[in-house]
């Protein structure tokens, strides 16, 4: 290998290595740019107004016994003067909603009645939640999430400065183990490559650019019970993605803000975890992100496997390069491509807060993440999740 390195005219690439790397460069840098194309929350004001209106927090719970506290404790610290929390305990069996009746005498514990067919237990939860609230605006947010003192007040300005009808924040994402910073931060840059950028994407009239972050999303109830509320989306295992592609349909305004200093989340605290979680979301809310495009659709099972092993194209070239599979141009591709890759995921692995040097890891994270998809797609529509079994539904 030592040898093909220095046998390359390095001064001389071919027109083909030439151009691969320009249009490798070119992508780093579209993506790039996609990724700071977003309107952070920080630029609304933290003021609420002089008459504020009753928001009700929803948060459905089950078996959240180690997260319950710390979210619910963050959500009575808002600064947002007119505060109700509905703390839904979707039949925890670890004690849940027993920690969360302790907190305060504010928090409201209520439990649903049992899983009714066709429905996924998040959005049972989340609707009678809704049932059972009294705002005018309804913020839904997941049990392992933690709170700003702001982050209400914050959003209500940028709904409202914006015309939302339906507003959702994307925050910090915490990760205390190894598997968590290796996987998360490639995950969510190629969530956010799909969606071609935040702004862009709350810019966007078509449904199939729409995304929502169901870890926090606010609506006016009004307007959520005329869109059918959760019931609208209650088979679908990224029902935040139906709900913004649906009221998108409809003409509603869905925007996204980035708010990594007012939301955080602590999705998974393991590999286990990770790996559950993930291949619950990626193939059956894939699916759904792709109805709009037939073929697409038809090929998604292909493609999903596919798509994160296509960042190390790089790394392969450099790899048949030095073996004499290929010739003396995929190793200047793959030494100056690859160069610019690592470049640019050590800015990813650090917009996430972590050091420059787990942008070292990115091949890791391709293959890990591109294995859990073979896993989902030959799962297909089937998802388990905490003890319970259901069949995602497609649009």
């Amino acid at each position: 290998m030592m040898d093909a390195l220095t046998s390359i005219d390095w001064s001389a690439p071919g027109w083909g290595a030439l151009l691969a790397t320009a249009i490798w460069l070119v992508m780093l840098a579209f993506t790039a740019w996609n990724a700071l194309d977003a309107q952070s929350l920080d630029e609304h004001p933290a003021a609420p107004p002089a008459d504020p209106p009753l928001i009700s927090v929803i948060i459905p719970a089950r078996n959240e016994a180690r997260n319950i506290e710390r979210c619910v404790r963050s959500v009575l610290a808002s600064t947002w003067p007119a505060l109700e929390v509905i703390v839904v305990d979707d039949h925890s069996t670890d004690g849940t909603g027993d920690i969360a009746r302790r907190l305060s005498p504010r928090v409201k514990v209520i439990m649903p009645p049992t899983l009714a067919e066709g429905w996924f237990g998040k959005q049972w939860a989340c609707h009678h939640g809704a049932i059972a609230a009294r705002g005018t605006l309804l913020c839904f947010t997941d049990a392992d999430t933690t709170h700003g003192p702001e982050l209400l007040t914050r959003s209500v300005s940028a709904m409202t400065a914006r015309g939302s009808h339906l507003f959702t924040v994307s925050g910090q994402q915490e990760m205390g183990s190894f598997w968590e910073k290796v996987i998360q931060p490639f995950i969510f840059l190629l969530l956010l490559s799909r969606y071609a950028g935040m702004e862009r994407m709350s810019r966007s009239r078509k449904p199939h650019d729409k995304i929502a972050n169901g870890q926090y999303i606010v609506v006016a109830r009004e307007t959520y019970s005329r869109m059918g509320g959760h019931e609208a989306v209650r088979a679908h295992v990224a029902e935040d993605l139906r709900l913004a592609q649906r009221w998108t349909e409809q003409g509603l305004n869905v925007h996204m803000l980035m708010g990594f200093d007012h939301l955080s989340t602590r999705m998974y605290t393991s590999f286990a975890e990770l790996r559950r979680g993930w291949g619950k979301n990626v193939y059956a809310g894939g699916r759904d992100a792709m109805a709009f495009h037939p073929v697409l659709k038809v090929l998604f099972p292909l493609i999903l496997p596919l798509s994160p092993l296509f960042t190390m194209i790089p790394i392969v070239a450099l790899v048949l390069g030095l073996v004499g599979v290929m010739g003396a141009g995929a190793i200047w591709f793959g030494v100056v491509a690859g160069t610019a890759n690592l470049v640019f995921w050590a800015s990813v692995y650090r917009r996430f807060r972590l050091s420059v040097l787990w942008g070292l890891t990115y091949p890791l994270a391709a293959i890990t993440f591109a294995l859990i998809c073979v896993e989902a797609v030959v799962r297909g529509a089937r998802v388990e999740w905490k003890g319970r079994e259901y069949i995602s539904r497609s649009p």
